[in-house]
């Protein structure tokens, strides 16, 4: 009667997440009911109203739904035991699965899957998430998949049940990472230790394997020689504070006798600090004469790890070349 109720004033429904055995129960009782009197039809609304007002909390209500809402938070050989067990699974339907992953994943089968999966993929989401996920879709690969879907008219549903159940094998489950940085971020780190000429030949030797996996571990490395044009003159005070002064003092007599990148990066951080204390820097670095390149090195990844603490703690952010580029020109 509720339904009906909400029916006949134009109400937006979506029955179809409720389980199909629900859903036909519901069917079947509503095309049992004929006519019914205002009284009646009052009572139940009041009821109704009043059971809403009273709810405090609200939960899945089966178990399929407790599972695919605890899921994430469960051991991952239990969630995916459970996974198994999901009455849509038993049924051998997985589409439920597939269209309550995320964006992100659907995506990814858009891009790695064959056109025609793809097809069958769009045609089984809500409508709404179909929408989105085409809109996210390069537009040529976009149209092929469109045009593939005027071809799924004669697919039989086996092929759709076997479709649905191998992205759900694929994609249905929580991917299990054995690191947490990406792989960009994790050599970066490593490299930002390294001494120059190491670094200098592992980033000669990816750019010639993959140029544009070299290129991004180019942008996750910050060195000595990334101060001047990475980081603001104003947060420069912070991030020496906690280097040792005869070792900041090494890293700018170091810099200074280096090649330009070197030496902006040391004339940055003197012009970023109070004249006195440049002027003292200066000329503490002049009566240092030559450093050993082991001592230079060392003393610049001092200053480079102080600064790159400071940002990971999230106190400063680093300029994004690219960016300042784009506003420049």
């Amino acid at each position: 009667m509720v339904v009906q109720m909400l029916i006949g004033d134009g109400g937006s429904l979506s029955l179809g997440q409720l389980p199909e055995a629900l859903q036909e129960t519901l069917a079947d009782e509503l095309g049992a009911i004929r006519l019914v009197d205002r009284e009646t039809v009052s009572a139940v609304a009041e009821e109704f109203a009043a059971e809403l007002e009273a709810i405090g909390l609200t939960a899945p209500g089966t178990r399929d739904g407790a599972v695919l809402a605890l899921a994430d938070y469960l051991s991952p050989a239990l969630a995916d035991r459970l996974r198994s067990q999901l009455s849509s699974v038993r049924n051998g339907d997985h589409w439920p699965t597939i269209a309550a992953l995320d964006n992100e994943r659907l995506l990814a089968i858009m891009q790695a899957e064959s056109i025609e999966v793809c097809a069958v993929t769009l045609s089984k989401l809500p409508v709404s998430k179909a929408a989105e996920i085409l809109s996210k879709t390069p537009g040529e690969h976009a149209r092929r998949i469109t045009y593939a879907m005027s071809l799924t008219a004669g697919i039989s549903p086996d092929a759709v049940r076997r479709i649905g159940a191998a992205l759900a094998q694929d994609y249905g489950r929580p991917r299990h990472l054995a690191f947490e940085k990406a792989p960009v971020q994790r050599l970066g780190a490593i490299l930002n230790s390294t001494p120059t000429d190491t670094r200098e030949d592992v980033l000669a030797g990816l750019g010639s394997k993959d140029p544009v996996f070299a290129s991004d571990v180019r942008k996750a490395i910050f060195t000595f020689k990334d101060i001047a044009p990475r980081v603001k003159p104003t947060d420069i005070p912070n991030c020496i504070r906690s280097v040792d002064a005869e070792v900041l003092t090494t890293a700018i007599a170091a810099g200074l006798a280096g090649d330009d990148a070197l030496v902006a990066s040391a004339e940055f951080i003197l012009s970023s600090v109070s004249q006195r204390m440049a002027g003292q820097l200066r000329e503490d670095a002049e009566e240092r004469g030559r450093i050993k390149k082991s001592d230079a090195e060392a003393a610049m990844a001092a200053v480079t790890k102080a600064i790159r603490e400071m940002v990971d703690g999230g106190v400063i952010t680093l300029i994004d070349p690219e960016e300042a580029g784009e506003e420049e020109a």
